[in-house]
């Protein structure tokens, strides 16, 4: 039987924190969670938004306990900011954290601390805030940290020399890049967690082809109409629900006896729709030699050292 929504394990007495849960797989997967028990941060960049999306989430579940805080993945001041006030209020711990939000093939921008855009949001920003909540994750049994990934990683490499892409850089280049580099650091951060015998797991998941405003963003920073229609008509006629793209990553959060470093994602058409089942990788996001180098580097670029051996 297909893996659905009404599978998922009552969550009562279980804290989650979901980045980018103001919309799209973010809200659907936040929604989840507090429909089942979970208490839930939106950690969101506009909070205003937030709290329009925790409202919706009590009109469907009264009872959902849900939370906004600000958290900006493009500054690394705004990721230290979240994680102490977290941690501040929230003193037993972490069960879940949803590396969720991102962007995706847009012009090239910088963030705050003059990262390439995709890779600071999608990685970088992710990696410090991971490495900040460890230890509210190893406070609590069977916590979990899911990293949401695309199946653009078969198409990703990591350029080393140039992983900015200020010498040469194409958007679809650096969303593969960065869609690697999620895969690459849930493996890296399993190994490390497995050596210093903490019992959290890292899990990665992908959506398929899912309907959200994510794909409209890149043309209209073009300023491209033709690039918005032609989003919006593959959103209506070719690809899922946000609702059916987020049970990956509820899987990957909740299936009882899935190992470490577990890569969930469609069972359909060639990945891009369907139930949740476990998949494969492509051979650059197996590198064993790449994770720990990207590890490595991400440590020097954020100053966060999570697991430092």
């Amino acid at each position: 039987m297909p893996w659905t929504e009404a599978d998922l394990p009552d969550r009562t007495g279980r804290r989650a924190v979901v980045t980018g849960a103001n919309s799209g797989l973010g809200f659907e997967t936040a929604r989840a969670l507090a429909q089942h028990g979970a208490s839930v941060t939106l950690a969101v960049r506009s909070v205003p938004r937030g709290r329009d999306a925790a409202d919706r989430v009590r009109a469907l579940a009264p009872s959902a306990i849900v939370t906004v805080e600000e958290l900006d993945l493009a500054d690394l001041g705004s990721v230290r900011a979240f994680a102490q006030r977290w941690t501040a209020a929230n003193p037993d711990g972490l069960h879940l954290l949803v590396n969720n939000a991102g962007v995706m093939a847009i012009p090239r921008r910088q963030t705050a601390d003059g990262f390439e855009m995709q890779l600071g949001t999608n990685h970088l920003g992710h990696f410090a805030l991971t490495g900040l909540l460890l230890a509210a994750l190893a406070a609590v049994p069977e916590a979990r940290v899911v990293t949401v990934s695309s199946a653009a990683h078969r198409f990703g490499r990591m350029d080393f020399d140039d992983l900015m892409g200020t010498r040469r850089y194409s958007a679809w280049r650096a969303y593969g890049q960065s869609k690697l580099a999620n895969l690459l650091f849930t493996s890296e951060l399993q190994r490390r967690l497995q050596r210093a015998g903490l019992p959290i797991k890292a899990m990665a998941a992908h959506p398929g082809y899912a309907a959200t405003n994510l794909q409209g963003v890149a043309p209209s920073m073009r300023g491209s109409s033709i690039g918005e229609r032609v989003t919006e008509w593959g959103n209506r006629l070719l690809a899922q629900p946000a609702s059916m793209g987020a049970l990956p990553t509820l899987y990957a959060a909740t299936v009882p006896n899935l190992p470490g470093d577990t890569f969930v994602g469609p069972d359909g058409w060639l990945g891009q729709r369907g139930h949740p089942r476990v998949v494969g990788r492509s051979r650059a996001a197996r590198s064993r030699a790449d994770a720990e180098r990207l590890w490595r580097v991400s440590e020097g670029l954020t100053g966060v050292h999570p697991l430092r051996e």
